[in-house]
């Protein structure tokens, strides 16, 4: 086979193959719905009892997320000094991973001896 029948060959070979391309789309996907958001209920007003003794700080009472759903977490004295609960965090509301999702605000919850903020998370 001389050289210029082997690039005939192989440019006929180029053609075919180019016709054996697909063209990929990738689907996307856009929720146009606004996130749904499972604010917590308004605090509870507690009446704070006396304290049991000097040398205690009062813990007010707050919501914190359990087991898919709020749960009033009152309030208690705590012996020893403790910081009042701290200001909300705003925090940034990401896109949904499915329109079944919803949006758990981040909160602060009195966790040993402290207050802790969990931060907001998509459940479903």
């Amino acid at each position: 086979m001389s050289i210029t029948n082997k690039i005939i060959s192989a440019a006929a070979i180029a053609v075919a193959l180019s016709a054996c391309t697909t063209v990929v789309k990738e689907r996307v996907v856009v929720h146009d719905q606004p996130a749904v958001v499972r604010q917590m209920p308004a605090p509870i007003r507690e009446v704070i009892p006396q304290p049991p003794a000097s040398g205690y700080t009062w813990i007010q009472g707050h919501w914190a997320w359990h087991d898919h759903g709020w749960q009033w977490q009152p309030g208690h004295w705590y012996q020893g000094a403790a910081q009042p609960m701290p200001a909300v965090i705003v925090e940034q509301v990401t896109v949904a991973p499915s329109p079944a999702h919803f949006w758990v605000p981040g909160h602060w919850s009195w966790r040993h001896n402290e207050w802790v903020w969990t931060h907001g998370h998509w459940e479903r």
